[in-house]
């Protein structure tokens, strides 16, 4: 069974920064590429960050240039270090297996973790 747990969200001023994390279980992780995703109030879930099964990575452009995604395999863990953080980047964040067109490729999507940027 795949699970996902997100952790470390919360309420931030704009400029500040977070730390998120993602544990996976049920997955080969090693041989997965993975990705966090973002959905705002209102909107559609979307892909913000990829990091292929070599450690390769790239960003949406909203977020290039502030956030940067890791991966630990020996952890089963992905990390999203988000730093210069604006109002807009309010949203709650989940991890998934990207697929090729970006969405998720597990069904069973985590709890996710609520980002907060507000003054």
């Amino acid at each position: 069974q795949v699970q996902l747990v997100e952790s470390g969200g919360g309420l931030v001023q704009p400029g500040g920064s977070l730390r998120l994390a993602c544990a996976a279980s049920g997955i080969i992780f090693r041989l997965n590429p993975m990705g966090w995703y973002h959905q705002a109030p209102g909107k559609q879930r979307e892909l913000v960050a990829r990091i292929s099964l070599g450690g390769s990575t790239n960003y949406a452009d909203s977020v290039k240039g502030r956030f940067t995604i890791s991966r630990d395999n020996a952890k089963n863990t992905i990390y999203l270090q988000m730093n210069s953080l604006k109002v807009e980047d309010t949203a709650v964040y989940y991890c998934n297996v990207p697929d090729a067109d970006g969405s998720g490729r597990i069904a069973s999507w985590g709890q996710g973790t609520q980002v907060t940027v507000s003054s």
